[in-house]
């Protein structure tokens, strides 16, 4: 006998604190089939979309958790959660699993949370700590508050004393400005920052960060890092402390201490062990309420990792191979700032490196340091220009020049001669596509017959978030939608024809683990070369590598939504039509 799945009740599928509501009366199953969902697509819990969403009071959701199994409910608010015992867990795992350690006996944690069916959490606090660990069921809004408490009080304790390991790390700035002064200076150097500014670029490290923010605003000091291309807001500290943590920067970067109303660039070196160490480039801006800091977190090991970790499609990465490969010519990477223009063109260099080949790159300013490669820094208030770099690497008998990027004629014209006279160039341009790139040389003032003679290939490109291969879902599309977002009825109508959606879960940042590249790779043929010399502009061109099968940002972005890489969503935020 085969039973009809539609008749039987959604509670009979779940256990747990859902159903005893449902057969409580006190959600319906609708509700509860709609607060999973969210909880699993936003990665937060069910206990708290449920307070959230005001389906159920927080108190009387407690109190029949409690009486449902057996798990002692406590006032929260009558306890305070003092920094020592906070630290116990730390924050990430407090978040993460909606958990807060407030009482300590012996080898034994007691731990408040809001559901007690999470006994997933408890074995993970129990395996971080080495504790014995113990849940009291606690109100779900109460708990909420206290996490964010007992977070501001180890982070204000931090300021204060504590984490010693942290003072004695050993920093490098980059070169010192003559003019600028490095003294520590006051209580700029003082202990309690030293360990807080440490402990915040560890962290950074730690959750794979690109960039660290430090901001003040009037009532408010806010730290932020940005990962997986997204700004998460993860310290406010007091606002009061917003200079200290500034000037403890500069002091690092060797930044002028005195100078606090013009921009200021450093690079600071923290050396995490005897094999490791991690790179920062550092920016200070001027604002209103003080000076903002952004340090951009440059890893050598990014450029070790090898083409095919950056997610070109096999066509595109035999093109770009078979470019390097060439004695001359020049090869452009293109995109916005932040798509991974950096990391594919150090790929490159990494792959020509070797004891034969004589490589020379201009940097604004230099990133990634790569052993056997002579890296220059622009300096244009001394009048070391790009293109004043590029005239003296011609008379250093390089073999491969790398160009941070092409601004202006000049640079562009002496770049060009490298490339005609038996140098391979590579450099950057900011543009939307590859067509694109080839018209912005033309209106730069490019003769048209030198872009068509010496420009080999070009690749544009973006990073997109990778879904998270633990939690992601199908996701359904009706066929109309499809074809409007692209794909072409073969690609729909191919068997396992499957399109997944981000979802969240505990090893993802909603959903989503690290990123990827999509690319456009067009090599300048002799037909495109025929457009470029007959007057063609960008759409001409787009066309003619169209016709030759060259992919554009938007196709590589749905091969990648077709393989189950990335969501539609994403491809939608970094491609268009």
């Amino acid at each position: 006998m085969v039973t009809n799945v539609q008749s039987v009740p959604f509670s009979t599928f779940i256990g747990g604190l859902p159903r005893r509501l449902i057969n409580d009366g006190l959600l319906t199953e609708e509700q509860a089939r709609e607060a999973l969902g969210k909880a699993a697509k936003t990665g937060s819990h069910f206990v708290s979309v449920v307070v959230e969403s005001k389906l159920i009071n927080a108190g009387r959701l407690a109190e029949i958790a409690s009486i449902e199994f057996g798990t002692p409910l406590i006032d929260l608010s009558t306890l305070t959660i003092e920094a020592p015992l906070a630290r116990e867990i730390n924050e990430k795992l407090m978040r993460k699993h909606h958990v807060l350690p407030i009482y300590k006996r012996d080898r034994k944690l007691f731990v408040a949370l809001s559901d007690p069916t999470r006994l997933q959490a408890l074995d993970e606090v129990k395996f971080a700590t080495g504790y014995l660990v113990e849940g009291i069921l606690v109100e779900e809004d109460k708990l909420t508050k206290g996490i964010e408490a007992a977070v501001a009080a180890v982070q204000a304790t931090a300021l204060q004393g504590g984490d010693e390991d942290l003072e004695n790390l050993e920093v490098e700035g980059g070169e010192a400005d003559p003019a600028a002064d490095t003294g520590t200076g006051g209580d700029t150097d003082d202990a309690p920052i030293i360990r807080y500014v440490n402990k915040v670029l560890i962290d950074a490290i730690n959750r794979s960060a690109s960039d660290i923010h430090f901001e003040p605003y009037e009532k408010k000091y806010r730290i932020r890092y940005r990962m997986d291309g997204e700004l998460r807001e993860i310290a406010t500290p007091p606002v009061q402390m917003g200079g200290r943590l500034a000037a403890r920067l500069k002091v690092m970067a060797r930044l002028d201490l005195a100078e606090r109303r013009v921009p200021q660039d450093g690079r600071i070196k923290l050396k995490l062990s005897v094999n490791k160490a991690i790179d920062f480039r550092v920016s200070t801006c001027p604002t209103l309420w003080g000076e903002k800091v952004v340090m951009r977190i440059l890893d050598a090991s990014s450029a070790m990792l090898g083409i095919d970790a950056l997610g070109y499609e096999p066509d595109q990465k035999e093109l770009y191979l078979k470019a390097l490969s060439k004695p001359q010519g020049m090869i452009l990477v293109t995109g916005p700032t932040g798509s991974g223009k950096t990391v594919s063109l150090y790929t490159g260099l990494n792959i020509l490196n070797t004891d034969d080949c004589n490589i020379s790159t201009a940097e604004d300013p230099c990133e990634i340091n790569l052993p056997g490669i002579n890296q220059v820094n622009v300096n244009v208030k001394q009048g070391l220009t790009f293109a004043a770099a590029l005239k003296a690497f011609l008379r250093q008998d390089p073999d491969v020049i790398m160009v941070g990027e092409v601004r202006d004629l000049e640079t562009a014209e002496i770049a060009i001669k490298a490339a005609q006279t038996g140098h391979l160039v590579l450099s950057t341009l900011h543009t939307n596509d590859a067509p694109q790139t080839l018209t912005r040389l033309l209106n730069m003032g490019v003769p048209a017959y030198n872009v068509a003679s010496c420009v080999t290939l070009i690749i544009a490109q973006r990073l997109a978030r990778k879904l998270c291969k633990f939690c992601r879902r199908p996701d359904r599309v009706p066929k109309e939608e499809l074809l409007r977002e692209g794909f072409t009825p073969e690609q729909i109508a191919a068997p396992g024809f499957t399109l997944f959606k981000a979802v969240g879960c505990d090893q993802c940042n909603g959903g989503y683990k690290g990123r990827t590249g999509i690319y456009q790779v067009m090599p300048v043929t002799e037909s495109i070369s025929r457009v470029i010399m007959e007057g063609g502009n960008a759409i001409d061109i787009a066309d003619q590598a169209q016709r030759e099968g060259i992919r554009t940002l938007r196709q590589s972005a749905l091969r990648k939504v077709l393989d189950g890489t990335i969501d539609l969503t994403e491809a939608n935020r970094v491609t268009t039509d």
